[in-house]
């Protein structure tokens, strides 16, 4: 499937269950000479934009993920959908998660999504189900209104605009390792509310962008926090380590302990 794609420059995607899996399945598609990348949480926000520009530029033609709806962006040229073990339920499996999964291919013509399982979920029904629905309102509507479906034609350099805009925004706060806890805070909060609003505003990249960059700096105040109790812990436990000082008194040749 994936070699039928490329073969007509079109790009795909691979959603898996585990980073191990992603790597694992990248490593043997570039055994068989696919341009492919992966994709998961340990590449950080800058980096995960690139590979996803490099999808659409052509530098790679597949990109291996675990959870592609958190990245927000449109991507056009893909035109294949793999989802594997789609018979797991569970939050990445979802019927939320796969219709959202399914629409990734929606953006191309020759749209196609295949799920991998052993069995069909309710989960999988109920999102194949729902895309029929929503197929079906969409082609009553395309011909009552004489509309012939094109393919969306986006330049990459809306992506790029985008990386440029946010690549940095701890620096845009004045952000550092060493920024106090409520300093730090505050600018989750601020990130928080300009997600929010790029979301209402549909600018789904930039959102996906501040969100990750807000995690980002969640996990840096929580390893703050956490240095914090660890420190004061130590101290305790040096503490009690220490042995309580004594002192003693010679009676008859014996020595007491002062009470």
């Amino acid at each position: 499937q994936i070699g039928r794609r490329t073969a007509k420059g079109e790009r795909a995607l691979v959603t898996t269950l585990t980073k191990r899996m992603a790597e694992e399945l990248t490593d043997y598609l570039r055994e068989m000479n696919v341009k492919v990348h992966y994709l998961h949480s340990e590449v950080d926000t800058l980096k995960r934009t690139e590979i996803l520009r490099d999808l659409r530029l052509g530098v790679h033609d597949v990109v291996v993920g675990i959870n592609l709806l958190r990245e927000g962006l449109d991507l056009p040229e893909v035109s294949l959908v793999a989802v594997l073990d789609a018979d797991k339920e569970g939050y990445l499996r979802s019927t939320s998660s796969l219709v959202q999964t399914i629409g990734r291919a929606a953006r191309h013509l020759d749209g196609h999504v295949i799920m991998y399982a052993d069995r069909i979920t309710d989960s999988m029904r109920q999102a194949i189900d729902e895309t029929e629905r929503r197929r079906a309102l969409q082609t009553a509507f395309n011909e009552r209104e004489g509309i012939q479906p094109e393919g969306i034609r986006k330049a990459i350099r809306d992506i790029t605009e985008s990386i440029r805009e946010l690549a940095e925004p701890r620096a845009a706060y004045g952000v550092r390792q060493d920024m106090p806890k409520d300093d730090l805070a505050r600018v989750v909060k601020q990130l928080e509310s300009e997600m929010k609003e790029a979301a209402r505003q549909l600018e789904f990249e930039k959102a996906a962008l501040l969100r990750d960059e807000m995690v980002d700096l969640r996990r840096l105040l929580v390893a703050q926090e956490v240095a914090d109790r660890g420190a004061g812990g130590e101290t305790v436990s040096a503490r009690r380590a220490e042995p309580e000082p004594r002192s003693y008194e010679k009676t008859g040749g014996r020595r007491r302990r002062k009470r």
